[in-house]
């Protein structure tokens, strides 16, 4: 009797948990078709977004070649205006437009996922002084800007662009962190640093002990308690009703990039401090190039131009000849390994954009010294010179000239690519 009756239990705990295995396979394939719905929709998204991305990068290659073009035209053209007359000036806002016009190409580059880091000598006062203004006409009119410049700044090498960006963010934080009445100071100046003082900065791996060039901004608002300060550079974390959080997320990635450190002094009710730290350059200042004479720049030789813009050919065919070379023109790779092939030994340089239709930059370069090793090429394009010649390491290219380039900077790297040993 008892046992009968443990079976009867047993059966109907066996349908109880039937119903329950049904139901749940109900569930399951119900929430597998929601997941499958929003992965559907998600894959949709990001192919528009990788077509929106494509777009993007197409158009900025090409607008990047137009305006290496209008920014040499304007340049060359410049150079044989009288300074101080109407037409001088309205070259150079050619001039100002256009590389205003070639940053906003670079944030294009940056949407579609291939920006690169433009890195070149700079001074950073000169950076913060180019900023100056737009930082001017977004503080608030109770809050005083005071900017407390070194004029006398080793260089660094790095991405003004990406300086830049440093600077409007930590100074626009600083800004929003007073309430009221409030100063934000910025300052910059040289720094020697040593291990002690390393230890304490964040992102600070990279950077060796020994002079450095400080970047600081001090603001006079409520400050930070030392929960706050560790959250402050994590992705998305923010203390504004409105903030998306990736303000100094972006500083600490730029740092990082520039091999800088950086450091924040902050208390409750005592305003903070954030200071960066850039590696000083111990090479002399690349100011002191620009005051060569024209004539110093001029040189002799037949150079191979290759490239597939017409408006960048005829602008450094107009330079290169302005300062004594011969000219030969490629509009393709092809045409100009075609070219080259006729008379190998009558070229003492090849100028040669990376990328092109046909053939490109490298499989040119490739050709060319198979036809002739040792034969000197002057690398050019839109790519930052560490993305551009990693596939040239060890073989002996002559140099890198980055786009958009003036008619002097050709100059200068014509020359040099002449006078000097290849890599």
């Amino acid at each position: 009797m008892e046992q009968s009756t443990r079976r009867e239990v047993d059966g109907a705990e066996i349908v109880r948990l039937a119903t329950i295995v049904a139901s749940s396979e109900d569930a399951i394939k119900t929430l597998n078709g929601v997941v499958n719905e929003h992965m559907e929709s998600l894959m949709r998204r990001m192919q528009k977004l990788e077509g929106l991305g494509l777009l993007a990068r197409g158009l900025a290659q090409d607008f990047s070649s137009l305006l290496g073009g209008v920014l040499g035209s304007a340049s060359l053209a410049l150079g044989s205006l009288p300074p101080g007359s109407s037409a001088h000036t309205a070259v150079s806002e050619v001039i100002h437009a256009a590389k205003r016009a070639y940053a906003l190409n670079r944030e294009m580059l940056a949407y579609s996922g291939k920006g690169r880091s433009v890195t070149e000598s700079l001074n950073l006062s000169e950076v913060v002084k180019q900023i100056s203004p737009l930082i001017e006409a977004s503080m608030p009119n109770a809050v005083q800007f005071l900017p407390e410049l070194d004029p006398a700044l080793p260089w660094i090498e790095g991405d003004a662009g990406q300086l830049m960006q440093i600077v409007l963010n930590l100074v626009v934080n600083a800004a929003e962190a007073i309430e009221g009445n409030g100063t934000v100071v910025v300052r910059t100046a040289k720094m020697e640093v040593d291990e002690s003082c390393l230890r304490g900065m964040v992102a600070g791996s990279e950077l060796l002990a020994g002079s450095c060039v400080c970047f600081e901004v001090h603001d006079t608002g409520c400050g930070m308690d030392e929960t706050t300060q560790t959250k402050i550079f994590d992705p998305f974390f923010t203390t504004k009703f409105a903030g998306r959080g990736l303000g100094l997320a972006a500083v600490l990635g730029i740092v990082r990039q520039h091999r800088g450190a950086l450091r924040v002094f902050s208390a409750p009710g005592q305003g903070t401090t954030i200071r960066v730290l850039f590696p000083a350059s111990t090479e002399p200042a690349p100011a002191l190039w620009r005051h060569e004479s024209a004539r110093s720049l001029h040189g002799s030789g037949h150079v191979l131009v290759a490239d597939d813009e017409e408006l960048v050919r005829a602008f450094t065919q107009a330079a290169l000849e302005h300062h004594g070379y011969t000219v030969t023109l490629a509009r393709d790779g092809k045409e100009a390994v075609d070219l080259f092939a006729i008379a190998p030994h009558s070229f003492d340089l090849i100028f040669l954009d990376l990328t092109m239709p046909i053939m490109n930059g490298e499989e040119v370069f490739q050709r060319l010294q198979d036809m002739r090793p040792g034969v000197r090429v002057l690398l050019t394009s839109g790519f930052s010179e560490a993305a551009a010649v990693r596939s040239f390491t060890g073989k002996g290219l002559a140099g890198f000239l980055q786009k958009p380039y003036s008619s002097k900077r050709l100059a200068e790297r014509v020359k040099t690519a002449l006078t000097c040993k290849s890599d």
